[in-house]
C-alpha cells in the first residue's frame, strides 16, 4: 500500500514533458543558431512535407531555403514581442513545388525555434475574418451577468467556431482537482457536466506549461511522434527545451488518457487569473481534426477575454450574501472600536462574531484568556491547535481549511464541530488568536470515473501508473470536510484583524501619552521631594541644636518633666532628620544614572556582609551563608550593594531566634536562555502576616513600633524595590509568620 502511494505522487509529476525530443507530425521544426540562422536540428519529417531529406538541411543557413525578404522579416521579429508578430507568413520554394506555411518563432535558451505549420489557400485569412469570428462571442460575453452564464456562453461559442464534438469549461480548486462547470456537445454524447476530476489527471509540470502556452492542439492522438535530428543540440549536447513549442509531442500518458476517453483530437485553451491557472476550455473530437492557426488565434483571444472577466464575475457571485457580510462587519467593527475592553466587546458581540464568517463556533484567545462561543472543541484541544498553528500560518497571519484532518490528524476527534477551521493570528508572539469552526458536512461527489489511478506491474516488476480506462460517473462519499471558506469570509476576518490592531494601536498611543505625562510628573515629584527635603533639614537642625543647648544650659533650672519633654523633642528631631535623609536618598535614585558594568556578585555580597558585621551588634549569633557561587550580572555595583545590604540587614534585625540564619542564593533556570535570573535572601526570622505582604514595600510603612527591632525609617525595602525596577527586574516576598521570610528579586541574565 505504501509503495502505491509513492508511485502515485511521483510517476506523472516527474515526467519531463518539456524536453521530449519529439514533435507532432503536422508541421516542421527547426532549431537555429544566430546570427546566420544555421540549422542545428530539424524534425525528421521534412521529406514528407517539403520533399527534402533532413540530413541535407543540417548545417545549412535558413537563407538557402527562404528569400532575402523573408529572412529580413524574420530578423525584424526579434526586435519586438513574439506574441504580436506570430504567425509569420512563409513561402518555401523547391524545384518541384512551392509550399505555404504559418511560421511560429520564439527563443529557447540560446537558440531560435522556427515551426512551420502548413496552410491552404482557405487558411490565408485576414483581420476582417478574425473580427467576424470573435464579434458574436464578444457581444454575448458582454451580456452575461454571472460566471456560470459566461462559462456556458463561451463553451457554446468556441464549439461554434471550431466545430468540435464537445467543448467544456473545466475549473480547478485550490488542491488542483477540477470540475466541469459548463458544457456544449453533440446530443448523443454522455454528459460530463458537474463531474469532478482528480488533480493527478493533469500533473504539476503540465499545469505550468498551460500557463506558458495559452493554447494546445492535438489533431490526432494516434499520431507517430517525429524525432529531432540530431536528438540533442550539438552545441550544448542537451535536449532542446520545447516548452513554448506549438508542435511539441504529447506525453504518452496523456495520449493513453485521451484514448481511454474515446477522444481522437483535442484542443485546450488556458484560463488564467492573477497569473495562476484558473481552468481550461477543453475541446474534444471523436475523429481527427486539424484547426487552422487563425481559428486557434480567435479561440485564444476569447480565452484572454474570459480570463480578464473571471475576477469581476466572481466578485458578483452571491452579491446579496457579500453585502450582508459587509453590513455585519461594519457594525461589528464599529461596536468593538467604541469599547474600552476588547474582551468584553467580543463577549457582547459573540453572535455577530460567528455571523462574520458564517461559522458555528469560535474561540478567542487574548491575554492568556480563552473564550469559547457556539460549537467548539474543548479548551485543551484548542490550546494544542494554537501551538500547532505557528507553522502553517501564512504571511497574512491567516490559515483556513475545509478539511482540518488532512493537515492536523488529531482533529478527527472533534470533526463533528471542527472539520473546517479559519484561524486569524492577531499577534503570534503573544498567542492572540481568533479561531472559527465549521462542522462536518458529509458530501457525495460525482467523479468522471474512479479518481484513483490503477498501478500496473511491468514485466521487470517495476510499478507505474496507468491512466484511468473508464470515465463513467463514479460516486464517492466524502467525510471530514466542512463547507468551504469563501474569499469574502476570509477578507472579512482580515478586516477584523485590521480593526483590532488599529484599536490596540490607538490604546497604545493613549497609554504612551499617559506615560509621558506620568514620567514628567514623577520627575517633578522627585525634584520637589529633593528640594523640600533639603530645605527642611536646616530649620530642623536648628530645632535639634537649640533643644540640646536648652538641656545642657538650663537642665538645673527645669524640673524633671521639662527636661523629659526637651529630650523627647531631641529624639523627634533626630527621627525627622532620619526620615528626611531617607526621602532625599529615595528621590536621588530616580535622578542618578545607572553605571552598568559586569559585576562579580560573590565579591559584592561578601563585601556587604563584612560591613554589616562591623556596623550591626546582633551578628555574633548569625549564620550568613552564600549557598553556592552567584553568577556574574551586569548592574550598578553601588546600588546593587544597597539592595543586598537592606535585605540582609532586615533578615538579621527582624529575627528573635537564638540562632539566626540568613541564606543568599539564586534559583535554577529552566533553560539556559532565560532573560532573567532570580536571586533570593532567606531568613528564619519573625516572618510577615499574609495581610501585610503587599504593604512592606511602601515607603515609611513600618509593621512595628519605631523602637522595636533596632528602629529604622521604613524606607529600606522601598529603596530596594526602586533599584531593582530600574535594573529592569521585579521584587516580591514569600513569608510564613513566626517561621521566616524569603525576598526574591530578578536581574537580567
Amino acid at each position: 500500500m505504501i509503495m502505491q502511494i509513492n508511485v502515485d505522487l511521483t510517476n506523472c509529476d516527474r515526467e519531463q514533458i518539456h524536453i521530449p525530443g519529439l514533435i507532432q507530425p503536422y508541421g516542421i521544426l527547426f532549431v537555429l543558431q544566430e546570427p546566420e540562422f544555421t540549422i542545428l536540428q530539424v524534425s525528421k519529417n521534412t521529406f514528407d512535407l517539403i520533399g527534402i531529406h533532413p540530413q541535407e538541411l543540417l548545417g545549412k543557413q535558413l537563407k538557402e531555403l527562404l528569400d532575402v525578404e523573408q529572412i529580413s522579416h524574420i530578423k525584424q521579429c526579434f526586435s519586438t514581442d513574439f506574441e504580436s508578430i506570430n504567425p509569420v507568413k512563409i513561402s518555401l520554394a523547391t524545384p518541384n513545388n512551392t509550399f505555404f506555411f504559418d511560421g511560429i518563432i520564439h527563443h529557447s535558451q540560446d537558440v531560435v525555434i522556427l515551426e512551420l505549420l502548413p496552410v491552404t489557400s482557405q487558411d490565408n485569412q485576414d483581420f476582417f475574418t478574425f473580427y467576424q469570428l470573435v464579434k458574436a462571442p464578444l457581444k454575448q460575453i458582454q451580456n452575461t451577468l454571472t460566471l456560470q452564464d459566461l462559462c456556458q456562453v463561451l463553451a457554446k461559442q468556441v464549439r461554434t467556431i471550431t466545430e468540435f464534438d464537445r467543448v467544456m469549461i473545466y475549473r480547478f480548486d485550490e488542491e488542483g482537482a477540477g470540475k466541469v462547470i459548463a458544457e456544449d456537445k453533440l446530443e448523443d454524447l454522455a454528459p460530463y457536466l458537474s463531474l469532478h476530476y482528480p488533480a493527478s489527471d493533469i500533473p504539476k509540470q503540465a499545469k505550468q506549461l498551460y500557463i506558458l502556452n495559452w493554447l494546445r492542439l492535438i489533431p490526432n492522438v494516434n499520431y507517430q511522434p517525429v524525432e529531432l535530428i540530431p536528438t540533442h543540440n550539438p552545441v550544448t549536447n542537451e535536449p532542446v527545451d520545447l516548452s513554448y513549442s506549438v508542435l511539441r509531442s504529447v506525453s504518452p500518458i496523456h495520449v493513453e488518457y485521451l484514448q481511454n476517453m474515446g477522444v481522437t483530437a483535442s484542443m485546450s485553451i488556458s484560463l488564467i487569473k492573477n497569473k495562476k491557472l484558473w481552468g481550461l476550455i477543453a475541446c474534444h473530437n471523436n475523429t481527427p481534426k486539424y484547426v487552422p492557426y487563425y481559428i486557434r488565434t480567435a479561440c485564444e483571444f476569447l480565452g484572454h477575454v474570459m480570463s480578464l472577466d473571471i475576477g469581476t464575475k466572481e466578485e458578483n457571485e452571491d452579491l446579496d450574501y457579500k453585502l450582508k457580510l459587509k453590513t455585519i462587519q461594519s457594525k461589528f467593527v464599529e461596536a468593538i472600536s467604541e469599547t474600552k475592553n476588547l474582551v468584553d466587546a467580543l463577549i457582547e458581540q459573540k453572535n455577530e462574531l460567528l455571523e462574520l464568517v458564517s461559522a458555528e463556533g469560535v474561540a478567542v484567545c487574548l491575554n492568556q484568556e480563552l473564550l469559547l462561543f457556539g460549537k467548539t472543541p474543548l479548551k485543551a484541544e484548542i490550546q494544542d491547535l494554537i501551538n500547532w498553528l505557528a507553522t502553517p500560518i501564512n504571511n497574512d497571519n491567516v490559515f483556513y481549511t475545509d478539511s482540518l484532518v488532512k493537515v492536523y490528524p488529531a482533529s478527527e476527534n472533534f470533526q463533528d464541530v471542527a472539520s473546517g477551521m479559519l484561524a486569524l493570528a492577531i499577534a503570534q508572539s503573544q498567542k492572540h488568536w481568533i479561531l472559527w469552526f465549521r462542522p462536518e458536512v458529509i458530501q457525495t461527489l460525482k467523479w468522471g470515473g474512479n479518481p484513483n489511478k490503477p498501478v500496473e506491474v511491468d514485466e521487470n516488476g517495476s510499478l507505474h501508473l496507468s491512466p484511468r480506462k473508464s470515465f463513467k460517473m463514479w460516486q464517492e462519499t466524502v467525510r471530514f470536510k466542512s463547507l468551504p471558506w469563501r474569499k469574502c469570509e476570509i477578507d472579512g476576518a482580515l478586516e477584523l484583524k485590521s480593526a483590532i490592531v488599529a484599536m490596540v494601536l490607538k490604546k497604545a498611543d493613549e497609554l504612551a501619552k499617559i506615560n509621558v505625562e506620568l514620567e514628567r510628573s514623577n520627575r517633578e515629584l522627585d525634584a520637589f521631594a529633593y528640594i523640600a527635603s533639603h530645605d527642611l533639614k536646616e530649620p530642623l537642625r536648628g530645632i535639634h541644636n537649640y533643644s540640646t543647648f536648652l538641656i545642657e544650659d538650663y537642665a538645673d533650672s527645669l524640673n524633671e518633666d521639662g527636661v523629659s519633654k526637651l529630650q523627647t523633642l531631641v529624639r523627634l528631631t533626630q527621627r525627622m532628620e532620619d526620615l528626611i535623609n531617607s526621602l532625599l536618598h529615595f528621590s536621588r535614585l530616580g535622578r542618578v544614572e545607572l553605571v552598568m558594568r559586569r559585576t562579580n556578585l560573590n565579591e559584592l555580597v561578601e563585601s556587604v556582609i563584612e560591613i554589616l558585621k562591623i556596623s550591626l551588634k546582633e551578628t555574633s549569633n548569625v549564620d550568613i551563608c552564600i549557598c553556592r557561587r552567584l553568577p556574574d550580572v551586569k548592574c550598578d555595583r553601588i546600588q546593587m550593594s544597597e539592595v543586598f545590604s537592606n535585605l540582609i540587614s532586615n533578615a538579621i534585625k527582624y529575627n528573635d531566634k537564638a540562632n539566626k540564619s540568613v541564606e543568599i542564593g539564586f534559583l535554577d533556570q529552566e533553560t539556559t536562555n532565560q532573560p532573567t535570573i532570580t536571586f533570593y535572601v532567606r531568613d528564619n526570622g519573625i516572618g510577615i502576616r499574609q495581610k501585610h505582604l503587599d504593604n512592606v514595600f511602601r515607603i515609611f510603612k513600618r509593621l512595628h513600633a519605631a523602637s522595636q527591632y533596632g528602629g529604622g525609617t521604613g524606607a529600606g525595602l522601598t529603596i530596594a524595590k526602586k533599584i531593582v525596577e530600574r535594573h529592569g527586574g521585579k521584587i516580591w516576598v514569600e513569608s510564613t509568620y513566626g517561621e521566616g521570610s524569603t525576598f526574591y528579586f530578578t536581574l537580567p541574565s
